[in-house]
Formats: structure tokens, sequence, C-alpha cells
């Protein structure tokens, strides 16, 4: 299982904590952001495969921030497929 952290741009989390395993999401935890859309989006995201997640949730919008939560988990997600984080 890889587990890796980054901070985030654009939106109130300031940490998520990322643990993969094989081409499955195992966790993801926020630090600080909406406790409960966070939990949330968290717990749907437990055993989703990463390429899934990235196309479900890239581009989500929250409040015209140009990004949200979901968005910069998918972000941080392609970057951990293009190998960024090995």
């Amino acid at each position: 299982m890889k587990r890796f952290e980054q901070k985030p741009t654009g939106v109130c989390a300031t940490k998520m904590v990322f643990e993969i395993e094989g081409d499955r999401i195992h966790s993801i935890e926020t630090v600080n952001g909406c406790e409960g859309s966070s939990r949330g989006i968290c717990a749907l995201a437990h055993g989703m495969r990463v390429e899934e997640f990235i196309e479900r949730c890239a581009g989500i919008d929250c409040k015209k921030k140009r990004t949200s939560c979901p968005d910069q988990m998918a972000r941080i997600l392609s970057r951990y497929q293009n190998g960024e984080f090995d």
C-alpha cells in the first residue's frame, strides 16, 4: 500500500492524505475543510479505482472557486498516476 500526503490549493482543506493499494483507493483523509462533506467523499471513494474517482470528481466547482476538495483530490490522484509520488 502506498501512502502519501499533499497540500491542496484553493480549498479550505489544508492537507490530504491518500492510501492507494494497486489501482484502488484504500482511504483519503482531509485535514480541516468541511468535515461532513469530506468524510462522505472519503467513504464513497473507499475501494474505488483511482481512474474512476478522477473521472467522476475532476472539475467539480465549489462556490465559484474553480476547484473543490473532490477536484483537488482528483488532481492529486492524476499526478500520482503520472508517477509524481513514486
